[in-house]
C-alpha cells in the first residue's frame, strides 16, 4: 500500500472504532478536504520551507537552509494557524464535532514543526488547546518520544500540558 491518505482510509474501514472518517457524505468531504489542505497546501507552503530546509538538508548533507524559503514558510504558517483558529472557533474539532483524520493530518505537520520550535503557540489559544488534546491521545504519545539525532526537541515538545 502507498500514499498516506488511502492507507488511513483503509485502516479506518478495517478498524472503525473510533471512526475517523464520518459516514455522512458532506462531513466525509470536509474531512478529505482538510486532509488534502494539510498534506498538500500546508506541506508545500510551510513544512517543506521550514522542516525540509532546516532539518532535511542538514541530515542529508545538502548544505545550508535557504533563508528565502525559511522566511516564506514562517510567513505562511501564520496564515494556516489563523485558518485553523477560524475553524476551531466554529467547531469542536477541525472538520466538525468529532475528532477525525483531518485532526491527525494537521497534528502530524504541526508536531514536526513544533519539534524544531517553528510553531508560535501564543498566536492562537484555541489551536494550542486543540493540539494539547491531540498530544494527550494514547495513539499520538509515542510520536512525541521520537527524536532526530543532532536535533533535540524543545522542552515543551512532549509535555502534554505545554
Amino acid at each position: 500500500m502507498t500514499e498516506s491518505t488511502p492507507i488511513c482510509e483503509y485502516l479506518d474501514e478495517v478498524h472503525p472504532d473510533p471512526k475517523l472518517i464520518p459516514d455522512d457524505p458532506l462531513q466525509r468531504y470536509e474531512v478529505r478536504r482538510l486532509v488534502s489542505w494539510f498534506d498538500d497546501k500546508f506541506h508545500g507552503e510551510v513544512t517543506t520551507n521550514l522542516l525540509y530546509e532546516r532539518v532535511h538538508k542538514k541530515v542529508m548533507g545538502q548544505g545550508f537552509p535557504d533563508s528565502k524559503n525559511v522566511k516564506a514558510g514562517a510567513k505562511k504558517i501564520k496564515f494556516h494557524l489563523d485558518y485553523m483558529t477560524w475553524l476551531l472557533e466554529h467547531r469542536r474539532w477541525l472538520a466538525g464535532d468529532s475528532m477525525t483524520m483531518a485532526d491527525f493530518a494537521a497534528a502530524a505537520h504541526l508536531s514536526a514543526l513544533d519539534y524544531i520550535s517553528d510553531v508560535d503557540w501564543n498566536r492562537s489559544a484555541v489551536v494550542k488547546d486543540w493540539y494539547a488534546k491531540i498530544k494527550s491521545r494514547p495513539a499520538f504519545r509515542s510520536i512525541l518520544a521520537d527524536q532526530i539525532p543532532g536535533f533535540p526537541p524543545p522542552r515543551h515538545y512532549n509535555d502534554l500540558d505545554f
